[in-house]
């Protein structure tokens, strides 16, 4: 087994690391530059020997010189088609971070280096990556590897990475299972004197939740939809009030984001009796749409030492911002270290 001592910018919950060793390697040396505090709590659970430095902007590589694999993909919110007035020159605060990645590269030399970023970026931003790093990107969607949409360009050096089989998982595959509630097929997350559940879907209120019970009778026929499926509405029909079947794939999870369905979308869930609920992801089922083991986010040790448990917007927004693992481990996979 290779051991690699990798270098890691705007690391977030450590998705590489778990890649690199899905894709069976083993680490030595795992350098993490991350300047917000629950991913890097997070990070420190799971992987307590991570080594961290502080802010990419006032980093200095060269301490790192000759290891083997750098990777990194910069916040995409400065060139993202869903950020009004986005960025499309080199002249602001999202070409400067993109730039610590490629000063990385020139310090530490690595023999591998693998960059992401959103595929939905300005043309002319997509030219100027593609001119530093000498390459044209690959579009990759985690559709392919995963239960959620998420087109994503990777620039690097890695050799003859092909598109990944389709293992056509589909939201409905990632659901958590549910506990019945007054023997109906539904349950909700808390209890509460009078709770309904049109609290939450009518008047946003509570934190409430049905979800599917295993039916042993049920059978496949459903046809696979390999992209979101749009099926209705509540409210005024924003982003985060739109209702997608879980027969195809979610959206793309983000870090951001308003409306009901927030960070994840809003899906209809069937219930065995023939009933329906609308509800928005689980943090678990967040965690299967990027390939996570189950419940990888649900603690942190903070900065102090102490261990604490992140909480549910913490959850959704480290998600949101992280890689599918699979996709990461795929093309990991095709290093050659000869």
């Amino acid at each position: 087994m290779k051991t690699l001592n990798v270098v890691s910018l705007y690391d977030g919950i450590s998705c590489g690391r778990v890649a690199i060793e899905r894709a069976g390697y083993a680490v030595s040396h795992y350098i993490a530059y991350e300047i917000d505090k629950y991913p890097r709590s997070i990070t420190r659970y799971n992987y307590p020997d991570t080594e961290f430095h502080g802010d990419v902007l006032d980093a200095d590589f060269r301490q790192f010189a000759g290891y083997d694999l750098v990777i990194g993909g910069s916040p995409c919110t400065f060139w993202s088609i869903a950020k009004a007035g986005r960025e499309v020159d080199k002249s602001g605060e999202g070409w400067k971070l993109f730039m610590c990645f490629v000063n990385a590269i020139q310090h530490i030399n690595p023999k591998y280096y693998l960059y992401e970023n959103v595929a939905s970026m300005p043309a002319t931003i997509k030219a100027f990556i593609s001119e530093e790093f000498g390459c044209e990107p690959i579009l990759i969607n985690s559709a392919l590897l995963s239960a959620q949409q998420r087109k994503r360009l990777y620039w690097t050096n890695i050799p003859n990475i092909a598109q990944p089989n389709d293992k056509g998982i589909l939201l409905k595959d990632v659901l958590e299972s549910g506990l019945a509630y007054q023997d109906k097929s539904h349950c909700i997350t808390a209890t509460y004197n009078g709770a309904e559940l049109r609290n939450s879907l009518e008047r946003s209120q509570r934190s409430m939740i049905a979800e599917p019970i295993t039916s042993k009778n049920k059978t496949q026929t459903d046809s696979i939809i390999c992209r979101p499926l749009r099926i209705g509405e509540i409210g005024k029909g924003g982003q985060g009030d739109r209702i997608y079947s879980v027969h195809g794939k979610t959206i793309s999870l983000s870090a951001n984001g308003g409306g009901r369905g927030a960070k994840t979308g809003l899906y209809k869930i069937d219930l065995p009796d023939g009933d329906y609920s609308i509800r928005k992801l689980t943090p678990i089922e967040a965690e299967r749409c990027q390939t996570l083991n189950d419940n990888y986010t649900v603690h942190g040790i903070d900065d102090n030492g102490n261990t604490v448990k992140i909480s549910n917007t913490q959850r959704y927004k480290s998600i949101g911002n992280a890689w599918t693992v699979d996709v990461i481990s795929h093309m990991l996979k095709n290093m050659k270290w000869r």
